[in-house]
């Protein structure tokens, strides 16, 4: 049979599959003592601002195998009486109802998460910050709704000149403003729901405040990407610039840790931006700021825990690719962002890789062309690639997990697994009952219904024992599917991608 040109020119990547390429022990110890040391450094406290995510940080773990998503509150964990937490949320982002896109929540109903979660850890979580407060409706709102919670909640404002004017900045009339934050413990995390939150700014702020009463205590930034002892070419740091297409971030040489040290590390452009401004803002709060470059400042020890570059090179070349295909699908989902694919196929030049280096995709796209229906693929643990069609009852989400778990479990593909007596209410009550148009069941349904089986088939309990199996899988599948199956798959801890076309030709996707 004569290939189709797209699947006959697919050149094959031998990807590292499941390599452990990161020590997460080693890390743990490091960082811990690291941030330790610091804070005897800077007099006894330490106001750390903590970029990225505290846990769930499902990036590092994709890039660096062996980064467990909960590494860095693991970290905290081993020195949890002296820690104590502060989450930093904008007063802008409350009054839009900035929507964390990867759970699909609010900024605000995330703080509340992230609090419940940190305080059924253990952890003491002292008060929620409002940054950028001028009024706004929302954030007032907030405010009394943290109030009822028995949550106490500080103020900070817009500082007229921020962040140039520097004499106003570090005065009563600017951070002199802000409401001081009442802390106890030596480590003072400062964290958020995202970007643009004001952490910095809250930890500079609580600095002055503290300075002004003889309070010794010290900044410090926890960002683990870029990693700034590996180059800057290396693919773990260009992963991070194609995770974070949206912000426009770039890896580069810090210029200052050069002069200072003669050392060459990688920071990204923000940070080296704003650095000469941060240094002055250090010197009228303190006299002194002990950092001569953005690397300074940093207290990221996760380079020295790649106990395999090749593992964590060979994870990140394939992060950069499903980068470029979930920019690429929601280019197609929403009309805008083209730029970003187009740097994003840059970065793909960068480390040497292209849009054909997924093995799912290419057995997806060649079982299409065969069927003519839309396909799913698994590349499981093992290398070996699961495919799976849209069938009378199941979706190509649900059938290709079915297909993947009867692999793993070593069930012959064939066999029944999912009695009709499972499907078929399901079926009859998503058109009859709910009215949808699709009787076709979706991923999340067909797990719920092989779990039904599973109390009466061995086949089907043997089956549903290997979904945990399923965690850091790649999917690709020929065409988008519903956020549904997408974010069910995600649940499973699998990384997905779509080829960026829909199944049909109409406006509305749902």
């Amino acid at each position: 049979m004569q290939l189709p040109k797209h699947v006959a020119e697919v050149r094959f990547r031998k990807w590292v599959a499941m390599r452990i390429g990161f020590d997460n022990d080693k890390y743990i110890s490091m960082q811990a003592e690291h941030i330790k040391k610091r804070i005897e450094q800077l007099g006894g406290k330490l106001y750390l601002e903590f970029g990225g995510k505290l846990f769930d940080d499902m990036h590092a773990s994709r890039v660096l195998p062996g980064f467990k998503p909960d590494a860095k509150v693991s970290m905290l964990k081993s020195m949890k009486n002296d820690v104590e937490i502060i989450f930093a949320i904008n007063a802008n982002d409350i009054e839009q109802n900035k929507v964390r896109s990867d759970l699909g929540i609010s900024y605000d109903e995330d703080v509340l998460r992230l609090m419940d979660i940190l305080r059924g850890m253990g952890f003491y979580v002292g008060a929620v910050v409002i940054t950028q407060y001028s009024g706004q409706t929302a954030a007032d709102a907030f405010r009394h709704r943290l109030k009822a919670l028995g949550i106490t909640s500080y103020l900070h404002y817009p500082i007229p000149g921020y962040p140039n004017d520097i004499a106003r900045i570090v005065s009563d009339e600017g951070y002199g403003r802000n409401e001081y934050i009442e802390t106890t413990r030596p480590l003072v995390v400062v964290t958020a729901p995202g970007p643009g939150s004001g952490k910095m700014a809250t930890c500079l702020s609580q600095l002055y405040h503290e300075n002004k009463r003889g309070v010794k205590a010290g900044y410090a930034k926890y960002e683990t990407f870029p990693v700034w002892n590996l180059p800057l070419n290396h693919p773990v740091n260009i992963a991070y610039e194609a995770a974070t297409l949206d912000l426009n971030d770039a890896n580069i040489i810090d210029p200052f840790q050069l002069e200072a040290y003669g050392e060459v590390t990688v920071n990204y452009n923000r940070d080296v931006e704003i650095f000469p401004v941060l240094k002055a803002m250090m010197d009228r709060i303190s006299g002194h700021c002990p950092y001569q470059s953005p690397t300074d400042m940093g207290v990221n020890m996760a380079g020295f825990a790649i106990i395999d570059d090749e593992a964590c090179s060979d994870a990140a070349r394939r992060e950069i690719v499903r980068r470029y295909y979930q920019t690429a699908t929601e280019v197609k989902r929403s009309g805008m962002g083209q730029d970003q694919v187009e740097k994003c196929e840059l970065l793909m030049n960068q480390a040497g890789v292209g849009a054909n280096d997924l093995k799912a995709r290419s057995a997806a796209l060649l079982k299409e062309e065969i069927t003519g229906a839309p396909v799913g693929a698994i590349m499981l643990p093992d290398g070996e690639v699961v495919t799976g069609k849209t069938s009378t009852n199941l979706g190509a989400a649900a059938c290709t997990l079915i297909n993947a778990l009867k692999a793993m479990a070593g069930v012959d593909p064939d066999a029944d697994v999912i009695s009709d007596e499972a499907i078929e209410p399901i079926c009859k009550l998503k058109t009859n009952v709910l009215e949808s148009n699709n009787p076709r069941l979706h991923s999340d349904e067909t797990i719920i219904a092989l779990a039904i089986s599973s109390a009466t088939n061995e086949t089907a309990k043997k089956v549903l024992d290997c979904v945990e199996n399923l965690r850091g899988c790649d999917a690709f599948f020929s065409v988008i599917i519903s956020e549904t199956d997408e974010q069910f798959y995600k649940r499973l801890g699998m990384n997905i991608c779509c080829e960026p076309k829909y199944e049909l030709h109409r406006y509305y996707h749902k």
